[in-house]
């Protein structure tokens, strides 16, 4: 079964995304808080915390979009995902989003059986061990199928080394390595740090426009 959903795509998103300051190894934790821009205009923010608890990992999710045209509010985007790890495989999740009125509510948690993906009016069996979009974590980019949070679709994904560059972050000149991540409707590139720091993010939206995470 395939879902599809009015709105904007995020990974998480962001989603990039992506989901993140501080270390982004999901053993240390740590805070990434990006300023969110659409084709250069400051749009709004999405907030990462990665707590390890002793027991597993628990990431908090929180992004806030308003698109205006001369002033006026066009599009408004609310999204808020809560997950649990162990071991690189998620234990369950609750996410709910609001795309411009349009309100989507999926959670999943692990099961004797599997992971189960429940839709509200349905639910999807999956294997034992799945991975988010975790861009905090970038042991993610070794995956070829990935959970996005927000559909409850689970995707194949192709992931490719661009290369190195010089990126500028937080005012400071960062040496970063490059990945593209592409799947169905999806289209990300990441930078991380050569300490795998999560640094930035950039996605390619419906019509062509450009979404860039930057850390605040």
């Amino acid at each position: 079964m395939r879902r599809k959903f009015p709105g904007l795509l995020f990974i998480g998103l962001f989603i990039l995304t992506f989901v993140a300051p501080g270390t982004a190894q999901a053993s240390e934790g740590g805070r990434y808080d990006f300023t969110v821009y659409l084709n250069d205009k400051h749009v709004g923010s999405h907030l990462f915390e990665v707590i390890d608890d002793g027991n597993g990992t628990r990431v908090q999710s929180n992004a806030r979009f308003k698109v205006t045209v001369l002033r006026i509010p066009v599009y408004r985007y609310e999204h808020n995902n809560a997950e649990q790890w162990s071991d690189n495989c998620l234990l369950g999740f609750d996410a709910n989003t609001n795309a411009n009125g349009d309100r989507i509510e999926v959670s999943g948690e692990k099961t004797a059986d599997g992971f189960t993906v429940d839709y509200g009016d349905a639910a999807v069996q999956l294997p034992e061990c799945v991975m988010s979009f975790a861009y905090w974590n970038p042991d993610f980019l070794n995956e070829s199928r990935l959970l996005n949070p927000q559909t409850g679709e689970y995707v194949d994904v192709n992931v490719e080394v661009v290369g190195t560059e010089m990126l500028e972050v937080r005012g400071q000149p960062v040496d970063a390595t490059r990945f593209r991540l592409t799947a169905y409707e999806v289209d990300v590139t990441l930078w991380y740090s050569a300490d795998d720091e999560w640094l930035a993010l950039e996605s390619v939206a419906k019509g062509g426009h450009i979404i860039r995470y930057e850390l605040s």
